[in-house]
Protein backbone atom coordinates (compact mmCIF):
# COMPACT_ATOMS: atom_id res chain seq x y z
CA UNK A 1 0.00 0.00 0.00
CA UNK A 2 1.57 3.29 -0.62
CA UNK A 3 1.65 5.90 1.41
CA UNK A 4 0.58 9.23 1.12
CA UNK A 5 -0.06 13.19 2.06
CA UNK A 6 -3.09 15.36 1.81
CA UNK A 7 -2.40 19.03 1.42
CA UNK A 8 -5.37 21.23 0.97
CA UNK A 9 -5.70 24.89 1.37
CA UNK A 10 -8.61 27.59 2.32
CA UNK A 11 -8.45 31.43 1.65
CA UNK A 12 -10.32 32.68 4.58
CA UNK A 13 -10.99 31.33 8.41
CA UNK A 14 -14.65 31.26 7.39
CA UNK A 15 -13.80 28.35 4.92
CA UNK A 16 -13.31 25.13 6.30
CA UNK A 17 -10.67 22.73 5.07
CA UNK A 18 -12.18 19.91 6.72
CA UNK A 19 -14.07 20.00 3.87
CA UNK A 20 -11.82 19.25 1.50
CA UNK A 21 -10.22 16.55 3.75
CA UNK A 22 -13.46 14.27 3.98
CA UNK A 23 -13.10 14.31 0.45
CA UNK A 24 -9.62 13.16 0.45
CA UNK A 25 -9.67 11.08 2.49
CA UNK A 26 -12.21 9.18 0.55
CA UNK A 27 -10.70 9.68 -2.69
CA UNK A 28 -7.32 8.11 -1.10
CA UNK A 29 -9.23 5.45 0.44
CA UNK A 30 -10.44 4.73 -3.22
CA UNK A 31 -7.12 4.39 -4.33
CA UNK A 32 -5.42 1.83 -1.76
CA UNK A 33 -3.71 5.00 -0.27
CA UNK A 34 -2.38 4.86 3.35
CA UNK A 35 -2.92 8.59 4.57
CA UNK A 36 0.12 8.61 6.82
CA UNK A 37 0.15 12.89 7.19
CA UNK A 38 -2.17 16.09 6.82
CA UNK A 39 -0.82 19.39 6.22
CA UNK A 40 -3.25 22.80 5.88
CA UNK A 41 -2.68 26.08 5.17
CA UNK A 42 -5.42 29.24 5.32
CA UNK A 43 -3.80 31.96 2.88
CA UNK A 44 -4.73 33.43 -0.04
CA UNK A 45 -3.81 32.36 -3.37
CA UNK A 46 -1.32 34.74 -4.22
CA UNK A 47 0.86 34.42 -0.40
CA UNK A 48 4.25 33.05 -0.87
CA UNK A 49 4.71 31.82 2.68
CA UNK A 50 2.56 28.46 3.25
CA UNK A 51 3.51 26.97 6.03
CA UNK A 52 2.20 23.81 5.56
CA UNK A 53 2.97 23.03 2.15
CA UNK A 54 6.81 24.01 2.97
CA UNK A 55 6.16 21.17 6.04
CA UNK A 56 4.84 18.83 3.47
CA UNK A 57 7.98 19.57 1.08
CA UNK A 58 9.85 19.21 4.07
CA UNK A 59 8.56 15.59 5.07
CA UNK A 60 8.66 14.83 1.35
CA UNK A 61 12.39 15.26 1.35
CA UNK A 62 12.50 13.22 4.53
CA UNK A 63 10.42 10.28 2.05
CA UNK A 64 7.73 10.29 4.40
CA UNK A 65 5.43 9.36 2.04
CA UNK A 66 5.46 8.50 -1.82
CA UNK A 67 2.26 10.36 -2.80
CA UNK A 68 0.78 13.35 -2.27
CA UNK A 69 -3.29 14.05 -3.20
CA UNK A 70 -4.93 17.80 -3.23
CA UNK A 71 -8.42 18.54 -3.88
CA UNK A 72 -7.35 20.30 -7.49
CA UNK A 73 -3.87 22.04 -8.86
CA UNK A 74 -5.40 25.97 -8.24
CA UNK A 75 -5.28 24.65 -4.18
CA UNK A 76 -1.50 24.16 -4.59
CA UNK A 77 0.63 26.86 -5.49
CA UNK A 78 0.59 30.70 -5.92
CA UNK A 79 1.45 30.75 -9.97
CA UNK A 80 1.56 28.40 -12.92
CA UNK A 81 5.40 28.71 -12.25
CA UNK A 82 5.29 27.53 -7.99
CA UNK A 83 3.56 25.06 -9.14
CA UNK A 84 5.45 23.44 -11.66
CA UNK A 85 8.73 24.32 -9.13
CA UNK A 86 6.32 21.97 -6.75
CA UNK A 87 5.53 19.18 -9.05
CA UNK A 88 9.45 19.09 -10.35
CA UNK A 89 10.58 18.73 -6.84
CA UNK A 90 8.63 15.98 -6.14
CA UNK A 91 9.14 14.19 -9.05
CA UNK A 92 12.86 14.13 -8.13
CA UNK A 93 12.00 12.85 -5.47
CA UNK A 94 10.09 10.21 -6.96
CA UNK A 95 7.12 11.35 -5.31
CA UNK A 96 3.54 10.71 -7.41
CA UNK A 97 1.32 13.92 -7.64
CA UNK A 98 -2.50 13.73 -7.49
CA UNK A 99 -4.93 16.18 -8.44
CA UNK A 100 -8.52 14.65 -7.11
CA UNK A 101 -10.21 17.50 -9.64
CA UNK A 102 -8.36 17.39 -12.64
CA UNK A 103 -7.83 13.37 -12.54
CA UNK A 104 -4.76 13.40 -14.25
CA UNK A 105 -1.83 11.04 -14.65
CA UNK A 106 1.23 13.38 -14.17
CA UNK A 107 3.47 11.56 -15.28
CA UNK A 108 5.35 11.40 -18.15
CA UNK A 109 5.54 14.13 -21.34
CA UNK A 110 1.67 13.81 -21.85
CA UNK A 111 1.36 14.30 -17.80
CA UNK A 112 3.74 17.34 -17.46
CA UNK A 113 1.89 18.81 -21.15
CA UNK A 114 -1.51 18.71 -18.82
CA UNK A 115 -0.13 20.09 -15.79
CA UNK A 116 1.11 23.16 -17.75
CA UNK A 117 -1.92 23.69 -19.34
CA UNK A 118 -4.35 23.18 -16.78
CA UNK A 119 -1.95 25.65 -14.11
CA UNK A 120 -2.00 28.28 -16.75
CA UNK A 121 -5.82 28.40 -17.31
CA UNK A 122 -6.11 28.41 -13.68
CA UNK A 123 -3.87 31.20 -13.33
CA UNK A 124 -5.48 33.39 -16.50
CA UNK A 125 -8.83 32.58 -14.51
CA UNK A 126 -7.83 33.90 -11.08
CA UNK A 127 -6.44 37.37 -13.00
CA UNK A 128 -9.69 37.53 -15.43
CA UNK A 129 -11.78 37.40 -12.49
CA UNK A 130 -9.43 39.99 -10.26
CA UNK A 131 -9.81 42.49 -13.42
CA UNK A 132 -13.82 42.05 -13.68
CA UNK A 133 -13.64 42.92 -9.77
CA UNK A 134 -11.66 45.74 -10.32
CA UNK A 135 -13.40 47.36 -13.58
CA UNK A 136 -16.45 46.56 -11.14
CA UNK A 137 -14.54 48.58 -8.72
CA UNK A 138 -14.20 51.38 -11.23
CA UNK A 139 -17.28 51.60 -12.45
CA UNK A 140 -18.95 52.27 -8.91
CA UNK A 141 -16.42 55.18 -8.45
CA UNK A 142 -17.56 56.11 -11.08
CA UNK A 143 -21.13 55.93 -10.42
CA UNK A 144 -20.26 57.85 -7.25
CA UNK A 145 -21.67 54.73 -5.14
CA UNK A 146 -19.53 53.52 -2.15
CA UNK A 147 -17.07 50.49 -2.69
CA UNK A 148 -16.97 47.42 -0.29
CA UNK A 149 -19.75 45.38 1.47
CA UNK A 150 -22.77 47.23 2.50
CA UNK A 151 -23.53 46.68 6.15
CA UNK A 152 -25.30 44.01 7.30
CA UNK A 153 -29.25 45.07 8.01
CA UNK A 154 -29.30 42.65 11.14
CA UNK A 155 -30.28 43.58 14.73
CA UNK A 156 -26.91 43.56 16.36
CA UNK A 157 -28.18 43.94 19.76
CA UNK A 158 -30.46 40.77 19.13
CA UNK A 159 -27.88 38.61 17.75
CA UNK A 160 -25.40 39.45 20.91
CA UNK A 161 -28.13 38.87 23.49
CA UNK A 162 -28.67 35.41 21.79
CA UNK A 163 -25.10 34.52 21.83
CA UNK A 164 -24.53 35.20 25.49
CA UNK A 165 -27.61 33.74 26.21
CA UNK A 166 -26.11 30.07 25.48
CA UNK A 167 -26.89 29.63 21.70
CA UNK A 168 -24.21 28.27 19.73
CA UNK A 169 -22.06 30.19 16.93
CA UNK A 170 -23.54 28.29 13.77
CA UNK A 171 -27.23 28.49 15.19
CA UNK A 172 -26.71 32.29 15.75
CA UNK A 173 -24.89 32.89 12.57
CA UNK A 174 -27.70 30.75 10.71
CA UNK A 175 -30.61 32.47 12.80
CA UNK A 176 -28.90 36.06 11.74
CA UNK A 177 -27.45 35.08 8.39
CA UNK A 178 -24.13 36.07 8.64
CA UNK A 179 -20.78 34.26 9.09
CA UNK A 180 -19.49 32.62 12.10
CA UNK A 181 -17.13 35.12 12.11
CA UNK A 182 -19.19 38.04 11.92
CA UNK A 183 -20.99 36.79 15.20
CA UNK A 184 -17.45 36.74 16.91
CA UNK A 185 -16.55 39.95 16.33
CA UNK A 186 -20.05 41.20 16.61
CA UNK A 187 -20.07 40.13 20.51
CA UNK A 188 -16.51 41.19 20.88
CA UNK A 189 -17.58 44.85 19.96
CA UNK A 190 -20.47 45.18 22.04
CA UNK A 191 -18.78 43.79 25.01
CA UNK A 192 -16.33 46.34 24.12
CA UNK A 193 -18.58 49.28 24.26
CA UNK A 194 -19.52 47.32 27.49
CA UNK A 195 -16.64 47.85 29.24
CA UNK A 196 -15.89 51.03 27.82
CA UNK A 197 -12.93 50.33 25.76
Amino acid sequence: MQKCALYARVSTPEQHVETQFCDLRKFAAQRGFEVVAEYTDVVSGKKARRPGLDAMMKDAGKRKFNVVVVAAFDRMARSTKHFLQVVDELDGLNIEFVSRRENIDTTGAMGRLFLTLIGSIAELESDLIKERIKAGMRRRKLKGLKLGRQPLAINHAALVRDRLAGMSLTDTARKYGVSRASVVRFVRESQKQFAGV
